[in-house]
């Protein structure tokens, strides 16, 4: 794959992954104008139910998918990797969905909803894992277009039918059943693309073996990275009740918009570097981890200034100004957060690379525990505050450790002369929003228009790019 094309590439995931971010701030305001901080945090909490149990499901295979097939040509082994995989996780997701059915009664006096909601979540969460390997095979081809278009139909779908069911008065059961229709269609669609590319073979699971010694030191660092994402939302339900999971969840949100920027590296990235690295290119892989840290970083550093500062205005705009006088001071929290986890998703693709993944798994026990256990003392004692500073300890814990082993394997330059110009410019740029203090939609719309272009006027003027880089993309685009 040429520079060009990997650029492309993420430009294109990118701008999906901004519809995806797009997404969850459309039905932020949907679901907390219409239904209130309480039906939104049972809300948030299905949906850190359904990124909890899907990676577990699915035993790590889709990524082990992505690092096996990528110079894979034999249709054979194509054909074995996909329907082994494709089997064994449909086998552990039915296992997992009966589990959650036959327990809905505890679970949905814990969430405090109905018990026929839980239902329909199982079932959501069973078309979640088979879609992650659909999908994952269009990333393992390389298919960009085609995995960027069903990415978009499923978040287009999602956000219209959960508008529509809302605005009708079907409330938390048809935003639920809303995430159910739209994956079923997804599942039918994507998977008749699938057996018409690939055919139909009933595996034989020889190299089944293989992809779990793969995927399955994935699972752990899954759940491990759940738990610092997402744990805190079951943990503030406990302690303070749904509504303060209301007032948490909408913050957490807001500061997450920085991860949009990793997303199509963390996409892009592992096929790549998977097919550079194992044709011993090692030039060609340091090129791509460089380029990826300062590209991501341009776009990060920016963002976390803003969202900081602009926290609550951009919270009463979204949700209600009750949520946004109690989850504010989340925010900041959450994006340096983000932006830590952000470098870490690009270089922690060198352990990756070297197939030591139970570092990986090891790295986000420890910080799982670390952000577990702090949360049960700070929780109680300082309420939604106290989860975001757990948050980031957590993760600047598994930042430093990450940073340690991947480095002893691989090095690349880092950048810290950018970097510090990066930070210049979004000084200027936070003086700026301080001073205009803007208010209400239109206001905020101005200056955040007027802080994009005066952090770029002040990043070109402190030379942030190279002569070649410009030439680089003056060239990408012609």
């Amino acid at each position: 794959m040429s520079y060009q094309k990997f650029t492309k590439d993420v430009g294109l995931i990118g701008l999906t992954d901004l519809l995806i971010g797009l997404k969850t701030l459309i039905i932020l305001p949907i679901m907390t104008k219409m239904l209130g901080a309480e039906n939104y945090g049972i809300w948030a909490q299905m949906i850190v139910t359904i990124n909890l149990v899907a990676p577990i499901a699915t035993l790590g295979l889709p990524f082990a998918l992505v690092r096996f097939l990528a110079a894979e040509k034999e249709k054979e082994e194509i054909q074995e990797g996909i329907y082994s995989v494709l089997t064994a996780i449909f086998i552990v997701g039915l296992i997992i969905s009966l589990i959650l059915i036959i327990f809905s009664y505890p679970i949905s006096n814990f969430f405090g909803c109905g018990q026929n909601l839980i239902k329909i979540l199982a079932f959501v969460i069973l078309l979640e894992c088979l879609n992650l390997v659909f999908l994952n095979i269009f990333r393992a081809f390389q298919e960009i277009k085609k995995y960027s278009f069903f990415i978009i139909f499923l978040t287009v779908g999602e956000v219209g039918l959960i508008a529509a069911a809302v605005s009708l008065g079907h409330r938390l059961l048809g935003a639920i059943l809303s995430l159910l229709i739209i994956r079923l269609a997804t599942f039918l669609i994507v998977g008749a693309l699938i057996i018409k590319k690939v055919g139909i073979k009933f595996p034989n699971f020889s190299r089944i073996k293989d992809y779990l010694s793969f995927g399955l030191p994935i699972v752990p660092s899954n759940i491990s990275s759940w738990v610092v994402q997402s744990s805190d939302r079951y943990l503030i339900g406990y302690f303070l009740g749904a509504v303060f999971v209301g007032y948490y969840a909408p913050g957490y949100t807001l500061g997450c918009i920085v991860s949009l920027f990793v997303a199509p590296l963390g996409f892009v990235l592992p096929v790549v570097l998977s097919k550079f690295y194992d044709e011993n290119k090692m030039d060609k892989v340091k090129t791509y981890f460089e380029y990826s840290l300062k590209y991501f970083l341009m776009f990060a550093i920016p963002s976390a200034f803003g969202l900081s500062i602009l926290s609550k205005q951009l919270l009463t705009i979204l949700s209600t100004p009750e949520i946004a006088s109690q989850g504010y001071l989340v925010t900041p929290f959450v994006v340096l957060s983000i932006l830590l986890y952000g470098t870490y998703a690009i270089i922690s693709q060198i352990i990756v690379l070297v197939k030591k993944t139970k570092i990986i798994g090891t790295i986000w026990i420890i910080a799982a525990i670390t952000n577990f256990g702090l949360n049960l003392i700070f929780i109680p004692k300082i309420g939604i505050l106290g989860a975001a500073i757990t948050t980031l300890l957590a993760y600047f814990l598994a930042f430093l450790l990450t940073w340690h082993y991947s480095f002893q394997n691989f090095k690349f330059d880092i950048g810290w002369k950018f970097i510090l110009k990066s930070l210049s410019a979004s000084i200027v740029m936070s003086l700026f929003i301080i001073r205009f203090s803007p208010v209400g939609i239109l206001e905020v719309s101005i200056a955040i228009i007027i802080s994009v272009l005066l952090y770029s006027i002040v990043l070109f003027l402190l030379k942030g790019f190279t002569r070649n880089e410009l030439k680089f993309f003056v060239k990408l685009f012609k």
